[in-house]
């Protein structure tokens, strides 16, 4: 098959249309290379230049010459590298070429071609290369093959990055989209999502759901009399602290300024109340006492917290929230007062 026949240029063009990754595409070009060739092994390395070591990739072998995928050599000595060194893109005499190659003679390699295969911006990625256990003259036109494959090859690996550059990228957006930037916590935004989410799991799975609204009191205090960088600390402190005060799979969140929800699933409507009572004296002790932030120390009286209990039938999330808040407000009165009858 010659490498401009009709044959090849349509498995090439089918190759490269229906590779959907890396080895899609390499597989059906070492079949290719082969052919064009008549060399019985051709393969893809990766070079990994910082530990020193040269991967093969995949391969397509014939039974008298094997270069098996996964093998793992030293860089250092390696026919590849001292072809790119050497600028030799091809020899059929590897005995005398590179007489101490020890790889050469234990997979006992006669005929030797390769080429590099590099990204974008020129890094080495590998090498593309054909071998033989024969002495075999390179194929007319195998050398332009060799350059094209390896640059097809490069084009692809340059692409698999990207994506995966655009997909970390997408990844850290829709963390940043749901994430407070002050406390690293879940936002509002995230709250509702997950409030919905398991408000339908309450629904097919009974229990119930405590909502617990928190409310900094004094918090504007704190910001007027150290400054916002200070109160920023004492939001991220506070935050950390509901951290440490939730059970396995409860969920805390900023809701926005100084007030933050907690949610806590009870799989039993019996055991609701008592675990809501439970949570709320956690989240008050929690976020109670001593704050040694960078810029300040603040002795800290406690927050405002108000809990309600949704059983199955809750379906409105929003109205759940200002449930919450209601029962916050009527706590933060209880708590003014408190604070007049003891003063």
């Amino acid at each position: 098959m010659g490498y401009a026949s009709p044959d090849f240029i349509s498995l090439l063009a089918d190759s490269v249309a229906g590779a959907r990754s890396l080895e899609e595409l390499v597989r059906p070009l070492l079949e290719l290379l082969q052919a064009v060739t008549g060399l019985e092994s051709t393969y893809l390395t990766r070079i990994d230049g910082a530990a020193g070591i040269q991967h093969v990739l995949y391969a397509r072998n014939s039974l008298r010459l094997q270069i098996p995928e996964g093998l793992e050599v030293p860089w250092e000595g390696t026919l590849c590298k001292r072809a790119l060194e050497e600028g030799r893109l091809y020899t059929d005499d590897v005995a005398n070429c590179w007489a101490d190659s020890e790889a050469a003679m234990a997979l006992g390699i006669a005929t030797y071609t390769s080429t590099p295969v590099r990204v974008e911006d020129g890094t080495l990625y590998g090498t593309l290369c054909a071998a033989s256990g024969e002495r075999k003259p390179l194929a007319d036109g195998a050398e332009k093959i060799l350059h094209m494959f390896s640059r097809l090859i490069g084009q692809q690996i340059e692409r698999e990055r990207l994506v995966h550059a655009l997909r970390q990228a997408n990844d850290s957006l829709a963390i940043s989209a749901l994430t407070d930037t002050t406390t690293h916590l879940p936002n509002r935004r995230a709250l509702m999502e997950e409030l919905r989410r398991r408000l339908a799991s309450l629904e097919r799975e009974g229990g119930a759901l405590a909502v617990a609204f928190v409310d900094l009191d004094q918090f504007k205090a704190i910001n007027d009399r150290h400054g916002h960088e200070v109160g920023d600390q004492f939001l991220a402190a506070i935050g950390g602290r509901l951290q440490g005060a939730l059970r396995a799979g409860d969920f805390v969140a900023r809701l926005g300024g100084d007030e933050f929800v907690v949610l806590s699933h009870t799989p039993h409507d019996s055991d609701a109340d008592v675990a809501a009572r439970a949570m709320r004296t956690r989240l008050q002790v929690a976020t109670t006492g001593h704050f040694g932030l960078a810029g300040a120390t603040i002795d800290y009286a406690g927050p405002s917290i108000g809990m309600i209990v949704a059983a199955r039938d809750a379906r409105d999330a929003e109205a759940l929230i200002a449930q919450a808040d209601a029962a916050m407000y009527a706590d933060k009165r209880s708590r003014k007062e408190n604070h007049r009858r003891l003063g």
